[in-house]
């Protein structure tokens, strides 16, 4: 696979990809012997856009996906906008213009990409202006990605930033509230007030947050836990993190 090429595989990513930016496409292929009504969409798209579809078997299709579960579709497209630093205001400026507030996921070093992808999801779902990650050491928006985020990573901007810190000190200087999520806290996500401008950092999995990314957070809050597990998934702690910010801001 060339360098100026991606992979995108699963119904749900390359249906989001056709609506987004046909323009992107080289090629697309779709497992022989397939005709239901999950592909219909991706089969009209196609069409319409004037993408040519081939049919393939299953292990043509497994080699260009990796082996990954592809669902029987699989495209090679052009890459789509990478998104720095740089962009961040511009996000915000937009999003003001919409009358919303700040709203942003700060990924601390989480190098699974079913991880990223599911916060992308969740992301998605909660009205999340932005992930922002580090450049190193952190999971990158790949087929695998693309596919477990199911369509959001095309709706919901990946920020990939040299210096993280930095980044959150800056938001800081904007108004936004920085709450980062441990468990070596007394706050709980319930006590805490998360209506305003707002970016949450989650840590990577295992590890958590680093120790600068904890110390530049304005507060830090954890999940309870009853059981004897200690900590939950970082998609899974994220989801719910999210949607307490929303619930606390439809209040």
């Amino acid at each position: 696979m060339a360098k100026n090429e991606e992979v995108v595989f699963g119904i749900h990513a390359v249906n989001e990809l056709i609506k987004r930016s046909p323009e992107r496409f080289i090629e697309l292929w779709l497992l022989k012997g397939r005709d239901d009504e999950r592909l219909k969409p991706i089969i009209n798209l196609s069409k319409k856009y004037g993408i040519s579809a081939q049919l393939a078997n299953r292990k043509v299709l497994d080699d260009k996906s990796e082996g990954e579960q592809h669902q029987g579709v699989v495209a090679r497209v052009r890459p789509g906008k990478t998104y720095t630093e740089n962009d961040l205001d511009d996000i915000l400026t937009s999003a003001e213009k919409k009358g919303e507030a700040p709203f942003l996921l700060i990924l601390d070093g989480v190098t699974d990409p079913h991880n990223l992808g599911a916060c992308l999801r969740n992301a998605d779902a909660a009205g999340v202006q932005a992930i922002i990650v580090p450049k190193d050491n952190a999971a990158r928006l790949t087929g695998t990605v693309r596919k477990v985020a199911v369509g959001a990573a095309e709706s919901v901007p990946l920020v990939q930033v040299t210096n993280l810190v930095r980044t959150m000190k800056q938001l800081q200087q904007q108004g936004v509230w920085v709450i980062g999520t441990t468990g070596e806290t007394d706050t709980c996500l319930y006590e805490a007030k998360l209506n305003g401008p707002m970016a949450l950092v989650m840590g990577a999995e295992g590890k958590g947050m680093r120790r600068l990314t904890t110390e530049t957070c304005d507060q830090l809050v954890k999940l309870p836990m009853a059981g004897t597990v200690s900590s939950l998934n970082v998609s899974v702690a994220s989801g719910i993190c999210l949607f307490e910010i929303v619930r606390q801001r439809q209040a």
